[in-house]
């Protein structure tokens, strides 16, 4: 068994969603004043790797709070859609998947975008899922859709479709993944444990994967 970190770090300068504040790490001990080290830390929700739950962008849907532990784990899969014409993953380049998509939990979008993580290229041309492409995964049994990118919705977009047609049926979107190509054609059990916060709309979580070396998709 290995463990795969798929999280970006947070530190100051990081990546951030344009008009997310920045991360700010405040020193407020030290051990040679106090004897201990500790920091005040000043976050978004939505900084790094994190969840979107289904009250970030419904009035009056389900926080955080709402949420059962068990929905924050499950079977992995991850697509590789590198390759994505017109910058849209369409149904046609899921379907394929439908067996394997109906046995995982969380579907992961592998778009190498994380390559580009630290550049003003990562906020740029990343593929997005078409409006049927969303649709067709929100009808599918997954506890959630994660992707190695700033966003699941395109950067001009202004009513958030994609975010829109997932949340409605309470998936959860992991947007920020690292890492994702070295899970390609392995089975594994995905993990993004969120903070347990009262109300939330979303938290950055460290997600991982649990891969057992011995099982590879056909």
């Amino acid at each position: 068994m290995q463990v795969y970190d798929l999280s970006q770090q947070l530190e100051a300068g990081m990546p951030c969603y344009p008009g997310t504040p920045d991360p700010r790490f405040q020193p407020i001990s030290t051990i040679e004043s106090n004897g201990f080290s500790e920091q005040l830390l000043t976050v978004s929700s939505h900084t790094g790797t994190h969840i979107d739950l289904p009250s970030h962008i419904l009035e009056g849907a389900p926080s955080l709070d709402t949420f059962d532990i068990n929905s924050f784990f499950g079977n992995g899969l991850v697509l590789d859609v590198r390759n994505t014409r017109d910058g849209l993953i369409t149904v046609d380049m899921l379907k394929p998947f439908h067996a394997d998509i109906a046995e995982c939990d969380f579907l992961l979008l592998c778009s190498g975008m994380s390559n580009v993580w630290g550049t003003s290229s990562y906020f740029e041309h990343y593929p997005t899922l078409s409006m049927e492409a969303a649709q067709w995964l929100a009808s599918c049994p997954l506890k959630g859709v994660g992707v190695d990118m700033i966003s699941v919705d395109a950067p001009d977009a202004t009513d958030f479709p994609v975010h829109q047609i997932l949340l409605q049926q309470e998936l959860i979107i992991v947007e920020n993944l690292a890492n994702l190509f070295s899970l390609l054609h392995h089975t594994f059990l995905f993990c993004c444990f969120p903070l347990k916060l009262s109300q939330g709309e979303a938290s950055p979580v460290r997600a991982v994967a649990l891969v057992d070396d011995n099982k590879t998709f056909s």
